[in-house]
């Protein structure tokens, strides 16, 4: 069965177990992002190794190549890109935002040009728990309809109302298994009464977990984590609290003191493959590193002294430097692999910080 249990708590924050049929997760939890069926520049077996216990792909990109009919055919997402474990399918909410050119949005759904090939498609919650469904993803997500930051509270309203309808046509669309889920998402911009109104409405229809979407679109900071307390000031507690392309490390954590028990966010693999590298804050007080500064050149230190991930353990900042520098693929999957490791190794270090007591003072990375 799908089962969230709390086991540790430090005032807000909390660590947890998430039981799902395809395995059980560790929470407070980073999905790396597999958005197409693969987590860019690295094997599905490093990311396991990394320690990852779920990872995030994308509906609506899966739907349009190679389309959801054709995973199915060929055993379902998890057999097709050799990942055993929980997947958890985001159903392109986003995408409906950033495609504003290429959409038109309804009460009833949304009509798009394929950005593949111009192909006109409509899209509805319940077309995409059926996707979903083929898929075999462990979490399926509601579609919603996400504002641009900033937004009028008019517009902000007008797409939460929507987005709600859609979630409760999600629910009645969706085919219930024991060990999956179903989470709902949150809207409502940085408006408190919207996005209490868009809470409530969401566990009166009930969902498995509940996603706060809408966020680290352009935002500062101390309005992200002010609606991410107003939000979980409401939620059930026993039900596990996604924040939705978060994000930045210090991000995360003050997430987690706020009661967010899962992250997802591109920045690792992204920022690997364009030379930037998560470091901890006693290797540089910014916490990152572009190896393609001239200064690494000659540096035969690892990229992150206290860091155990194959590229630390074999390569110095001097090759690394190098290989980035001259566009070498094997560049992109050394600083990926240990952007992945470092993500897993500082949700393991906040786990254990909540365990003994000392999230608020919270200083490893």
């Amino acid at each position: 069965m799908f089962n969230f249990t709390i086991k540790n708590k430090e005032k807000s924050a909390r660590t947890g177990k998430l039981e799902t049929i395809h395995g059980t997760i560790d929470t407070p939890v980073f999905m790396p992002v597999g958005t197409k069926a693969t987590v860019k520049a690295v094997l599905p077996e490093t990311v396991k190794a990394a320690g990852a216990q779920i990872i995030l792909s994308n509906a609506y990109h899966l739907m349009l190549r190679p389309t959801a009919e054709r995973i199915h055919q060929l055993g379902g997402l998890h057999k097709f890109m050799n990942w055993s474990g929980p997947i958890l399918t985001d159903s392109g909410g986003y995408q409906v935002m950033s495609l504003s050119d290429l959409r038109k949005v309804t009460d009833d759904g949304v009509t798009f040009q394929s950005h593949i090939d111009g192909t006109k498609i409509y899209l509805t919650p319940e077309r995409l728990m059926d996707v979903q469904f083929l898929l075999g993803s462990t979490i399926s997500m509601v579609l919603d309809e996400c504002v641009s930051y900033p937004a009028e509270q008019n517009v902000a309203e007008k797409a939460m109302w929507r987005s709600l309808k859609w979630a409760e046509r999600a629910k009645n669309g969706y085919v219930v298994r024991d060990g999956y889920a179903l989470f709902g998402i949150i809207q409502g911009g940085v408006y408190e009464n919207l996005r209490r109104a868009s809470t409530t409405g969401l566990m009166d229809i009930g969902f498995d977990g509940y996603a706060i979407g809408g966020l680290a679109v352009g935002e500062e900071q101390s309005e992200m984590f002010r609606v991410i307390e107003h939000v979980n000031a409401q939620l059930p507690e026993n039900k596990p609290r996604y924040l939705m392309g978060v994000g930045k490390p210090d991000d995360i954590i003050g997430a987690v003191k706020r009661g967010v028990d899962m992250f997802d966010c591109v920045l690792p693999t992204r920022s690997g493959r364009n030379g930037q590298a998560f470091v901890r804050k006693c290797n540089t007080k910014k916490g990152t590193i572009n190896i393609r500064n001239a200064s690494f050149a000659d540096d035969l230190l690892p990229l992150d002294q206290l860091c155990g991930c194959y590229t630390c353990k074999n390569y110095t900042r001097a090759y690394l430097h190098h290989v980035v520098r001259m566009n070498e693929i094997i560049g992109s999957m050394l600083m990926t692999i240990h952007n992945i490791f470092y993500y897993q190794d500082l949700m393991r270090a906040i786990r254990r910080a909540i365990e003994e007591n000392r999230l608020n003072n919270f200083v490893e990375f």
